[in-house]
């Protein structure tokens, strides 16, 4: 059976299952730029959890077989073009690149995920593609998979059909005879009763781990970001996230919204008013996922907040989550937590309790 070296070290593998893209979204949801087909490496990078560094540097490693693979840099009349055709049509969501802008096909991002080293997400994907490798290869060679057979009209067996075939096969040939010997000639047999039973308990036991692993693998993640919210947020530089945020507060009815210069800002990067007249001050931090808050950034807020500002309601939003003792110090200190969890329901449209 192969192992998860081989797809990190043999070219010939790695392309024998590159149309298997689907594996992509069962192990997590890539989100894909509007035209439904790309997506730049901020994304593949947070797909990953890397950073896009890590993601720039693999493709200069392996630019010849990720670029055959759909990693494309567009410059010139070719952005021209995409900014017009696609991202024109998001302005507020997607920054508009200045000199170039590199897409990847999800050809290339599973591609990535066979090279990529330094990443739980990658090595999820590549034991997904192994795991469903080996039962192809191990299921028995006289019913191969055809599609619909055109002789028959008869639809070929899914899947989990040739699996409970393979075992069949497998329990016909060894454990039944076995049993039938057994049967007739139980004392004789006693001791390869023992190891037996041992040997099917094993199996048995391989089986259920297996099982569980393909239901996780397959079945819909809770924390799946919602059609691109985050994404959309996570391709954003930070003064746009600002904005963005800024945008939130209007919308849910604050008044006199500010986005404040970095020169200026006095610890906050917002202020605002809420519906019925408490001042309201934001801290924004657009981090990437896998990086938490911790509670000496939040204490820092906190000081801003209450001190300078006098707030009656403190906001402090991240695209990424808090530390334990960061949820802590923030609800000891009455600043209210926006993490990335809450900021995606806040951007899909549920409304910002404290805002009320």
């Amino acid at each position: 059976m192969f192992n998860e070296a081989a797809l990190l070290e043999s070219k010939a593998l790695r392309d024998s299952v590159l149309d298997r893209t689907d594996v992509l979204d069962r192990v997590k949801a890539l989100s894909l730029l509007p035209d439904g087909m790309h997506v730049t490496t901020a994304l593949v990078a947070t797909y990953f959890g890397v950073t896009a560094e890590a993601i720039r540097q693999l493709k200069a490693r392996h630019h010849e077989e990720l670029t055959y693979n759909g990693v494309v840099t567009l410059q010139g009349p070719d952005l021209a073009e995409f900014k017009r055709d696609v991202l024109s049509r998001y302005p507020g969501s997607y920054p508009q690149p200045r000199a170039s802008l590199t897409l990847s096909s999800r050809r290339a991002v599973l591609n990535v995920a066979m090279l990529l080293r330094d990443s739980d997400v990658a090595r999820q994907v590549r034991t997904y593609l192994l795991d469903m490798e080996y039962l192809v290869r191990t299921l028995p060679v006289d019913n191969p998979v055809r599609g619909e057979d055109v002789h028959t009209n008869e639809q070929a067996p899914s899947l989990d059909d040739r699996i409970d075939q393979r075992i069949a096969h497998v329990l016909g040939r060894t454990v039944v005879p076995m049993f039938n010997a057994l049967i007739e000639t139980s004392s004789e047999h006693r001791r390869e009763l023992i190891a037996l039973r041992t040997g099917v308990q094993r199996v048995e036991q391989r089986l259920r781990q297996h099982h569980a692993r393909l239901q996780r693998l397959e079945s819909p993640r809770e924390n799946r970001p919602l059609a691109g919210v985050m994404a959309s947020m996570d391709a954003m530089n930070g003064r746009e996230f600002e904005e963005h945020v800024a945008e939130l507060l209007r919308r849910d009815g604050c008044t006199g919204v500010v986005v404040q210069g970095a020169s200026r800002d006095r610890g906050v990067d917002i202020t605002s008013r809420t519906a019925d007249g408490r001042r309201i001050v934001v801290q924004c931090k657009r981090f990437a996922p896998h990086i938490s808050i911790t509670s000496p950034e939040v204490q820092k807020f906190v000081g801003a907040a209450k001190v300078l500002h006098k707030s009656e309601v403190a906001l402090f939003v991240a695209t990424c989550p808090f530390t334990r003792d960061a949820l802590n110090v923030a609800a000891e200190c009455g600043i209210t937590a926006v993490h990335r969890g809450l900021l995606e329901e806040w951007s899909a449209g549920a409304s910002l309790g404290v805002l009320g």
